[in-house]
């Protein structure tokens, strides 16, 4: 099987948004990623963009600009991504400050996580919380 050795990330959420620039100031001042990088096209377009939190990233871009993936995702509904957090409750207020829809405040869970679900501008499910699963690597 592929991977890298648990030294980098082997998998990376991709979400093509209408407004990919909204996007990247949503995901970073309320969901507190880190802007990786960012490229743009000529028309200002969101070309390419990676995002961090924790030692995940999650690549974006603007809808619409042609090419196989953005082809294959017309038509796609929201994603959902879970992203590993130390400090969920925190992390909530941080979003709630920056005007984030909560979906479910921070709630412990029966598996022993602590978590809250917000979504995004343009419909995405983010799940934020304490369960980190061992994935052997």
């Amino acid at each position: 099987m592929a991977g890298t050795g648990g030294r980098r990330p082997s998998i990376f959420p991709t979400l093509l948004y209408a407004d990919a620039k909204a996007a990247i100031r949503q995901l970073t001042e309320a969901f507190g990623f880190t802007e990786l990088s960012v490229y743009e096209g000529e028309d200002g377009s969101v070309i390419h963009a990676e995002l961090v939190q924790g030692n995940g990233a999650v690549m974006l871009g603007s809808k619409g600009r042609g090419g196989v993936f953005d082809t294959a995702m017309k038509g796609a509904g929201p994603a959902g991504v879970y992203i590993v957090v130390d400090d969920v409750d925190a992390h909530h207020r941080r979003a709630v400050e920056q005007g984030a829809e909560i979906l479910m405040p921070p709630t412990d869970q029966d598996y022993g996580s602590r978590d809250y679900t917000a979504r995004d501008i343009e419909g995405n499910i983010w799940s934020f919380g304490t369960y980190a699963p061992e994935t052997g690597a």
